[in-house]
């Protein structure tokens, strides 16, 4: 992966919370110095006293609660603060050049950080940069703060605190170790926006709008004779539920260190990579009965982790949720909130987090309770002695991958020297959105995918190579 400059700041570093202090003071001192006794005008109460302390709220609870992360997002309450900025000087300075150059200064300001904080230009360009204002607040003051007029400090005191918390955070300011990805513009909360994908590819999310109009379908056979012997072997180390789901799972989970591009998924016409967060969705019942309560978890798999390692955080997901009362999870009582909403405002809720979904702007906590999120959904149609479908994919969402096996069953066959063998097999099928990988990478991922369950050993060892999605 291309090597990139990313910026963060540490909530551990003294200068933040100086920065933190600063922002504080600044909405203080606004409201404070702000006369607001009598009739009061609407524009100036919103321009002059609620932008920019929204500002520097914002710029704050960015920069302390997720700096170390998402830094670049300080770019946001920085505009906030240039049209703030541009607002004020269009009503107090003479001129239209004068405005004009100046609004022009305010987003040739505002670029520039956006750019030089999402790690496209060079860092040591930053804390020059934002000195600049400071340098034309206190020159535009200058004469009142020498003549030591109180109405000079008290006009731009706020600014001034506001400004002292950018350079602070600036001071703050350090790059990630090189080779590490930390989320950009583009981005997603569950996902990394691949930038280098062929023509081709960028488009046809735009020509193949829904997932279920863009998946194909695949199924194959898979002779588990091997599964079985390793089976019968793990559950006499101790792993007694151990089965065939946990083998055809963590199979998964190792071709993805190969072929990393099936850990991709279609959001807002856009394709992303989860890169090494392999989430696993499967519906579970309490007890084998048709009225029997049903819900669906969620895993969250590695691609370095071993058969073992599947297993153990498979089945305390499923003893997690099968231990309550009513076999109740996260994903039952969110659902539980959206039954109390009557059913035209239900359908407004589904569109509007849908919209939300679009623009990646889900909050996190329903993305992980959400089942129609994740990498893969798969389901075991053995257990319920039928051989296994082809599930639909889901509109909502991004899970581009739906797979089921069926039953085990029994096969005679004639070997090349004429004898007759009998062996099983289980029938595994799979809805694959066609628009995250080719048809070429999905035809070597399920040859790799067989190859290794034809000697399962090899999950009971780390990978020897992870390889890394394109950028």
């Amino acid at each position: 992966m291309k090597k990139t400059i990313h910026l963060y700041v540490s909530r551990n570093n003294v200068l933040i919370w100086l920065m933190t202090l600063c922002m504080a003071a600044s909405a203080v001192t606004r409201i404070a110095f702000s006369d607001l006794k009598g009739p009061v005008d609407g524009y100036f109460v919103w321009c002059q006293i609620i932008l920019p302390i929204g500002a520097t709220t914002l710029f704050a609870l960015i920069a302390l609660l997720n700096g170390e992360n998402q830094f670049y997002k300080t770019a946001i309450p920085v505009w906030m603060m240039c049209l703030y900025a541009g607002l004020w000087i269009s009503g107090n300075v003479n001129g239209r050049m004068m405005t004009l150059l100046f609004w022009l200064a305010l987003i040739f300001f505002a670029v520039s950080y956006t750019d030089i904080t999402a790690g496209h230009q060079g860092v040591f360009f930053l804390l020059p940069m934002v000195c600049v204002p400071m340098g034309i607040l206190l020159y535009f003051y200058r004469r009142g703060i020498l003549a030591g007029d109180l109405a000079a400090y008290k006009d731009c005191a706020a600014d001034f605190l506001a400004l002292t918390g950018v350079i602070l955070a600036c001071l703050a300011v350090r790059v990630h170790p090189a080779g590490e990805y930390h989320p950009t513009w583009g981005d997603r909360p569950d996902g990394r926006r691949i930038r280098t994908l062929p023509a081709m590819s960028q488009v046809s999310p735009y020509i193949m709008v829904t997932r279920n109009t863009s998946d194909n379908l695949f199924s194959d056979s898979i002779e588990i004779s091997q599964i079985d012997r390793y089976i019968r072997q793990k559950r006499r180390e101790g792993l007694t539920s151990f089965g065939i789901t946990h083998v055809l799972l963590a199979c998964y989970v190792r071709c993805l260190c190969r072929f990393p591009g099936l850990n991709r998924f279609i959001a807002g016409q856009k394709v992303y990579s989860r890169g090494d967060d392999i989430q696993y969705c499967m519906t579970i019942k309490k007890e084998m009965r048709t009225d029997s309560p049903e819900t669906v978890i969620k895993v969250h798999l590695k691609p370095t982790d071993t058969a073992a390692d599947v297993y153990n955080k498979y089945q305390e997901a499923v003893d997690k949720v099968k231990s309550t009362a009513s076999l109740d999870s996260d994903f039952d009582a969110t659902a539980g909130v959206f039954t109390l909403i009557p059913g035209v405002l239900l359908k407004f809720a589904v569109w509007l987090l849908k919209t939300m979904d679009y623009f990646g702007l889900l909050p996190g906590f329903l993305l992980e309770v959400s089942p129609f999120h994740g990498s893969l959904f798969f389901t075991s149609m053995g257990s319920l002695g039928i051989p296994p479908i082809y599930h639909h994919l889901y509109d909502f969402g991004n899970l581009p991958v739906f797979g089921s096996f069926g039953m085990k069953r029994r096969a005679y066959e004639v070997t090349e020297d004429g004898s007759v063998v009998q062996r099983k097999y289980v029938d595994v099928k799979f809805s694959l959105d066609e628009r995250i990988v080719d048809g070429y990478y999905y035809a070597a991922f399920f040859k790799h995918y067989k190859r290794i369950l034809a000697h399962p050993e090899m999950l009971d060892r780390p990978p020897e190579e992870v390889l890394k999605d394109i950028d």
